[in-house]
This record gives structure tokens, C-alpha cells and sequence, in this order.
């Protein structure tokens, strides 16, 4: 990983931006959150592309970052009718990871499948449990994207993961990555039982915290790998 100059100071940056979200968030600063938030996504793809310069296969981690982005900006701002269209920028990211890491599908053995099985089980679990609240209180409109979403996350996490099994990976990197997306898929399961089941005590807090822990996890994983 490359830690010189203008590069190192992208991953401060992001930091530093991600603890400024989490005070607008405890705050109720929304004026800052609408800095902070996006600002987090914008220096991952600096970092990203100063460190690899989108070759191979980053390129898809680095549009992963920019529909983040986007699907960022539609979440934070005040209207429930930008919530599926934030859904939809958040699922082609979770795709554009999943190309990116597709090598390591090919990889299958037994703890693979063992892998593949704890996901489906908890995401499952988790899925049916949300599914039924929504159903209960009539929003059923939400329920086909919200399950497509929850699927696709579940194996974007699978994919990740899979690193842990590829000889070629390094197992910083691979540690990195899965870590994040692990955080990814728990902030994503929290939000969405934040919204549709329950609140969550400190919801949006533990919400932002984790998706920014997840997301840095997942471009340092790949910087560590590829740059």
C-alpha cells in the first residue's frame, strides 16, 4: 500500500470527514452532515484512483465508490420518496464489488460452502423478520427491492469474503475487505430494521459509523491489494 505524499493524506481525509458525519449525526447537525457525509465517498475515490489509477479490475471498485456517493446525497436528504432511488445506487454498488471481486468466485471448496451457508442462514433470518413487519404495516411496495437488496448484499459480502480463500490475495488485504463488508452488511441490516421493524438505540449513529468503517475497510483492502 502506498502511504507517500498526496496519497496518504486521502485515507486522513476520509477519517476525518467520517468522525465529522458521526457528530453532525449525535449533533442533529444537518448542515455539516451535508458536507461531512459525501465528503467521506469523495476522498475514498481520490485515494482509490491516486493509489491504482482505476486499472484492472479497481475500476470497479471505484465506481462501486461514486453510486455510494450517489446513493449518499438521495438517502440524506429530506424526502421518503428518494429512499428507492437510493436503494437502487446502493445495489448497482453492491454489484460493481461483486464484479470486482468475481475472480474469486471461481473459488469453491468446502469452506467456501460452509461460508456461503452461515450468510444465507443470518441474511435469511434477518430478511423474514423485515419482510413480515413491512407486510404487517402495508408497505408492501418496498418489499421485492428491499429482498433483491438483501440478497445481493449478502452475496457482495460472500464475494468479499472469498479473498480469505484466494492464495493470490494477501491476507491483510483480505482481511480488510472482509471486515468491511462485514460492517457494510451490518450498518445496511440495522438500517433497514432501524426504518421498517424497530428503533435502534443510537440507530443512525451506529448506522453511519459502521457504513464509513465498512466502506474504508473495503478501499483499503483493495489499495493494500492492488496499488
Amino acid at each position: 500500500m502506498k502511504w507517500e505524499g498526496p496519497v496518504y493524506i486521502w485515507l486522513i481525509l476520509a477519517l476525518l470527514f467520517a468522525a465529522l458525519e458521526a457528530v453532525a449525526v449525535l449533533k442533529s447537525l444537518p448542515g455539516l452532515e451535508y458536507v461531512a457525509k459525501p465528503a467521506v465517498m469523495v476522498c475514498l475515490f481520490l485515494w482509490l484512483y491516486s493509489s491504482t489509477g482505476w486499472q484492472g479490475d479497481t475500476l470497479w471498485f471505484g465506481v462501486a465508490i461514486l453510486l455510494s456517493l450517489a446513493g449518499d446525497v438521495l438517502l440524506m436528504l429530506p424526502t421518503e420518496r428518494l429512499f428507492f432511488f437510493g436503494l437502487v445506487a446502493f445495489l448497482l454498488a453492491h454489484i460493481s464489488y461483486i464484479i470486482g471481486f468475481r475472480a474469486e468466485l471461481e473459488i469453491i471448496n468446502g469452506w467456501s460452502l460452509i461460508l456461503l451457508a452461515i450468510i444465507a442462514v443470518n441474511a435469511s433470518r434477518i430478511l423474514r423478520r423485515i419482510i413480515g413487519t413491512m407486510r404487517a404495516r402495508g408497505e408492501n411496495k418496498l418489499v421485492v427491492p428491499v429482498v433483491v437488496y438483501g440478497i445481493v448484499i449478502s452475496f457482495m459480502l460472500y464475494a468479499a469474503m472469498s479473498t480469505l480463500f484466494d492464495p493470490v490475495w494477501k491476507a491483510s488485504a483480505a482481511l480488510l475487505v472482509s471486515a468491511g463488508a462485514a460492517l457494510f452488511c451490518v450498518s445496511d441490516a440495522m438500517l433497514a430494521w432501524n426504518k421498517f421493524v424497530s428503533p435502534v438505540t443510537n440507530g443512525r449513529f451506529l448506522i453511519i459509523v459502521l457504513y464509513h468503517l465498512g466502506q474504508i475497510g473495503l478501499i483499503a483492502g483493495v489499495i493494500s491489494q492492488f496499488s
